[in-house]
């Protein structure tokens, strides 16, 4: 027996959350999504209980929060971290083969969904550990295991919130999460009210630039509002760029397309890669004190490490040292820079094919399911392998290609955006925000369609 059945008993008693009966009309999935959306923000504003704040290091992980959709000292400390963990390990084991879990069957795939669950909720414990042991969250005394508790929990809330959003809202609740977060993080650091933050006293970027007018005007200020931007339209002009493969349909052959978009791989790539580099930073400070353990976790975590506006660090080195002198101070950072860029790319194309494998989107899957619709390649005979192997011309290149985009352009992000927000972030959040109102136009066109097909079922009467 495999460990996947073996587990059998244990996901029949973890809590899970019953799919509606019948299809759910767009309004209705808006609101489950606007509540869990509201839930979210509350648990972000709740102080974990028995803490002491002024002496937690939690800043460490200031650039990771945002993707994480977490907040430090609050239930949901952790964030997502421990439910991506969980999928980022089970990607691996089945892609080197030591789970033996076929995705192409619907049984061992529902298996492997409920082992991520399983998984997902031990890490939640561990990172609660973690994130205590390591010094980012200090318990008073004797409020240790309380402390780890209230992580956990809050983290395992997230992972049921996640499971309401698939199954009565719109979107995945994980994506919800992170544009939530980051969407609060940005407009945040731009209207920032003065002398509400002792890191920032003069407000956000917009109160800083209108400061700078009486000074001179200091147009580094709003670099960051500009990289945002054209992350913003890079991004935008990029889900509209695919590939279409012709496609024929029915008796007559009707002829049609099916587009693979560049963006085939969406953004999860990012996501796994910046949740595993978050953990290795995790692990970093916990075991930075052993000899060995410690100076290999500390060559990792500086390789997987952004050095976050780095553009204009240079810029403000260059200005005031020249370009020679400027460019030797700051070649350092530039070497980490490029370092973490290269690495970044090459975890996003590793966890690109794995997530084309689990999601459903190789070109077995996709061969599939146009067989099965009765579609196939004008010109060839209707073969589920002919499709599959003009697929392979496109699919595997594609997802290679957009997960090298979506981490160059996360990575150069992180480098420009300064402490807006990341680039990271502006990706995702973007790309979300992208997919989820092509979602809300789908759900809409469908519940017409049935509307249009009642109306036309009536007049026929």
């Amino acid at each position: 027996m495999r460990l996947v059945e073996a587990l059998q008993p244990l996901y029949n008693v973890l809590p899970s959350i019953r799919p509606p009966k019948e299809s759910q009309a767009l309004k209705t999935k808006l609101y489950w999504t606007a509540f869990v959306l509201v839930l979210y923000y509350i648990m972000g504003r709740i102080q974990l209980a028995g803490i002491d704040l002024s002496k937690s290091a939690g800043g460490q992980l200031q650039g990771l929060q945002v993707v994480l959709a977490s907040e430090l000292g609050t239930l949901i400390t952790v964030g997502i971290g421990p439910i991506v963990l969980a999928s980022i390990i089970l990607q691996l084991l089945v892609g080197g083969k030591f789970l033996n879990i076929n995705l192409q069957d619907p049984k061992d795939r529902v298996m492997f969904q409920a082992l991520q669950k399983v998984l997902a909720i031990i890490l939640a414990f561990v990172e609660g550990f973690i994130y205590v042991s390591a010094g980012l969250i200090v318990p008073l005394p004797g409020m240790m295991l309380f402390t780890v508790l209230q992580i956990a929990l809050g983290s395992i809330f997230l992972l049921y919130m996640d499971e309401i959003i698939s199954k009565y809202g719109i979107g995945s609740g994980i994506s919800l999460f992170i544009a939530a977060n980051v969407g609060a993080s940005f407009f945040w650091q731009i209207f920032m009210p003065p002398a509400v933050s002792l890191i920032q006293p003069s407000g956000g970027i917009l109160f800083q630039f209108i400061e700078s007018l009486g000074t001179g005007i200091n147009f580094l200020i709003l670099i960051p509002i500009l990289m945002a931007i054209i992350i913003f339209l890079v991004i935008v002009f990029a889900e509209g760029m695919f590939v279409n493969i012709p496609i024929a349909m029915g008796a007559k052959g009707l002829g049609g397309r099916y587009p693979v978009k560049l963006l085939y791989v969406s953004n999860m790539p990012v996501i796994l890669a910046v949740a595993l580099f978050a953990n290795i930073r995790i692990w970093a400070l916990v075991t930075e004190k052993i000899p060995i353990i410690g100076n290999i976790f500390g060559a990792i975590q500086w390789a997987t490490q952004s050095p976050f506006n780095l553009f204009g660090d240079i810029l403000l080195r260059i200005s005031g040292e020249g370009i020679v002198q400027g460019l030797m101070v700051a070649s350092p950072a530039i070497l980490q820079g490029l370092v973490y860029l290269g690495v970044l790319i090459v975890t996003c194309v590793v966890f690109g094919k794995f997530w084309v494998e689990l999601g459903g989107q190789s070109t077995e899957d996709v061969a599939k399911q146009l067989e099965n619709s009765g579609m196939y390649i004008p010109g060839f005979r209707r073969d589920e392998r002919i499709i599959k192997k003009i697929l392979d011309k496109y699919i595997p290149v594609i997802t290679i290609l957009g997960s090298i985009f979506v981490g160059l352009l996360a990575g150069i992000g992180d480098m420009a955006l300064g402490g807006l927000s990341s680039g990271t972030g502006i990706l995702l959040a973007v790309g979300i925000v992208y997919r989820l109102y092509e979602e809300i136009a789908k759900q809409q066109v469908m519940g017409n369609s049935a509307l249009l097909s009642k109306l036309m079922g009536k007049q026929k009467a």
